[in-house]
């Protein structure tokens, strides 16, 4: 998973890459061959892209060297914790009340594939958790209280990898 995460963040930098030294600069010729650079809106936008992109890349650079320094060993493999896979029961819930989340950095959020930031509040109420533990957290929608029913953290995934 950490490989994973590393590879999306490099992938998007070379993109960002291209686009800031191939992409925008036609951009920016083009709208400067437009003449008045005061109400040229092509050419305000294309700086204000530039902008962000290198503030993306900034970003994502730190974001990959935060990465590196992860630990895999130092990860407990009982608690929840960057990586780890929890399915939960909503106790208050009807029905079919279980679901599953991927721990992940907070870049790389996808509901729809079950991944939750460490640093949303059902990540950082999980984090530090064991199997059986109940959590409870503060969502905009109300409280929740969840049950931790499985727990397969990065390390034991990765040993299961191994094998």
């Amino acid at each position: 998973m950490l490989d994973e995460i590393k590879q999306k963040i490099e992938d998007e930098i070379g993109r960002l890459h291209h686009e800031l030294t191939v992409v925008l600069p036609v951009a920016i010729r083009k709208a400067v061959e437009h003449g008045d650079l005061r109400e040229n809106a092509d050419y305000k936008s294309a700086l204000e892209r530039q902008q962000f992109v290198q503030a993306r890349i900034g970003h994502l650079t730190q974001r990959l060297s935060e990465l590196s320094r992860i630990d895999i060993k130092s990860i407990p493999e009982d608690r929840v914790s960057f990586g780890s896979r929890v399915k939960l029961k909503d106790l208050k819930a009807k029905g079919n009340n279980e679901i599953e989340y991927t721990i992940v950095a907070g870049d790389y959020i996808d509901l729809d594939a079950g991944h939750i930031s460490m640093a949303s509040p059902i990540g950082r109420a999980l984090l530090g958790k064991k199997v059986g533990e109940e959590v409870a957290v503060q969502l905009p929608v109300g409280a929740k209280t969840y049950e931790i029913l499985e727990l397969t953290t990065l390390p034991q995934m990765l040993s299961a990898a191994e094998k």
